[in-house]
């Protein structure tokens, strides 16, 4: 009972201000939410080997298109929560997949979890849009087709970005997300 009152309490929540966190990426430079005070910060849980990561990297554009509309106005960031030697895991791999993919924006590792676990991500791809406050705008999946081989047609990312971006809030804060477990650490 006091771990799921613990749980309740340190929830994350939509319109509060989004988890603090530091992480290196796969090159080494360390990358911290609070350098990005003053932006709108496009969060995606990510594991390379995971095939509803892969579609959104591989077999559709819909991250290169995210990143070629909103790429000059918010900046993008991956985080792969994974333990070491689980699926999708270590800098080598993620390296490998930021090339392949020709990925513009750092893939962050958070092998402990901790950060993962702040921002309660159980699945890859979970997306997470910060407002230029720090505060959450967006949580869930990157859009309404949930199969791991086709673009849906609404696009949750890209249409809370366009109502942040004309000094809306947005209409549409929270979805499920969808795709691969998040392999955390035991």
């Amino acid at each position: 009972k006091d771990e799921k009152k613990q749980e309740k309490k340190t929830e994350l929540k939509i319109g509060e201000r989004a988890p603090e966190f530091s992480l290196k990426d796969t090159e080494g430079k360390e990358h911290a939410l609070s350098s990005l005070s003053g932006k709108i910060v496009v969060l995606e849980w990510f594991n390379p080997d995971c095939p509803f990561v892969q579609k959104q990297h591989e077999k559709t554009t819909t991250m290169a298109d995210l990143v070629k509309k909103y790429g000059d106005k918010v900046t993008f960031l991956a985080v792969n929560s994974n333990a070491p030697g689980s699926m999708g895991s270590g800098k080598d791999r993620n390296a490998k997949a930021k090339t392949d993919w020709k990925l513009d924006y750092p893939i962050l590792l958070d092998e402990t979890g901790e950060v993962g676990k702040a921002y309660q991500s159980k699945n890859t791809p979970t997306m997470y849009v910060i407002d230029a406050k720090g505060n959450l705008a967006y949580w869930g999946a990157i859009d309404d087709d949930s199969s791991p081989d086709k673009a849906g047609k609404t696009n949750y990312v890209g249409k809370a970005l366009d109502e942040l971006l004309a000094g809306k809030s947005v209409s549409q804060s929270k979805t499920k997300p969808y795709g691969c477990n998040v392999k955390y650490k035991n």
